[in-house]
């Protein structure tokens, strides 16, 4: 056994030079830039609160960082990676490892995580972390806790309050189906090689059952979007193009007052909101 795989094995080599060990840089069309500090990687791995009969996966795992502080949890770790020659390293340094190979936004999470209960640990490639998470985030009980890497302004934008610049349709789709914090920044620097941005890790801990409201899944998504996607005009002009102009100031009226903004709207308000429009809509 290798002393990544101990408990209290020493520190895998660093980014920089096991990639000159393999010959080869990172990929940018895999979105791959590695943490640098073990230390780093113990910090994230602590946010998803995981010990021994608990089920981890992580999505990305690179040159491996996260997940040597993931097997120090004592947990049940599976690794999915797309970058065939990187599964290759991982097996070799994780010989007990459960790695899969396969896309995260392809695979089908009922076969990589059966089950419930599952937590997620991932620093997640920044170009699909934003389509990733709603796939995440609609597998239903399957995961009770994600630890996820994003863009700063990203993790922001999922996290953000109401009457912030951040707040917007991902921040209120989100909050539908999980509450989201963001529990720590990064620099470029923790990273090799560095991003031109920082990085934000948020911990989401899915609802045991989605709040859509009257509305359903479906139609409170689309009143969320339609609501943000014209966010400069007041709700009842933003929501003419998708509900009709009669529809919108008659739902807006009703629940939420005329004359506000989307930004304005906090969560219950967007409940009660898209459950009018759904209802105006199917009206005859």
């Amino acid at each position: 056994m290798s002393d990544a795989e101990t408990p209290t094995g020493g520190a895998i080599p660093g980014p920089a030079e096991v990639l000159r060990a393999l010959e080869r840089k990172a990929r940018r069309r895999f979105g791959q830039n590695f943490l640098t500090r073990p230390e780093t990687a113990d910090r994230i791995a602590s946010l998803a609160e995981l010990g021994p009969g608990d089920r981890v996966l992580e999505i990305g795992p690179g040159l491996g960082q996260l997940t040597q502080a993931l097997l120090k949890t004592g947990a049940s770790v599976r690794a999915l990676e797309l970058d065939d020659d990187l599964a290759d390293y991982l097996r070799v340094t994780f010989p007990s490892l459960d790695l899969v190979s396969g896309d995260a936004m392809k695979v089908d999470f009922s076969e990589v995580a059966p089950g419930e209960g599952w937590a997620i640990c991932a620093n997640l490639p920044y170009n699909v972390a934003t389509p990733l998470i709603h796939r995440l985030l609609d597998e239903g009980n399957r995961f009770s806790r994600m630890v996820l890497m994003f863009q700063k302004e990203v993790a922001a934008r999922l996290a953000a309050k109401p009457h912030t610049k951040a707040y917007g349709a991902l921040t209120v789709r989100v909050a539908a189906r999980a509450h989201a914090r963001m529990a720590m920044t990064l620099p470029p620097g923790a990273f090799h090689p560095r991003p031109k941005v920082d990085s934000g890790v948020v911990v989401f801990t899915p609802w045991e059952t989605p709040r859509f409201g009257p509305a359903g899944q479906v139609a409170f998504d689309a009143a969320v979007k339609a609501g943000f996607s014209q966010r400069r005009k007041i709700l009842e002009n933003a929501l003419k193009a998708s509900y009709g102009k009669e529809g919108a100031r008659v739902a807006v009226s009703e629940t939420v007052g005329l004359g506000r903004r989307a930004e304005t709207l906090d969560f219950e308000e967007w409940v009660a909101l898209a459950a009018a429009l759904a209802m105006g809509a199917s009206s005859p």
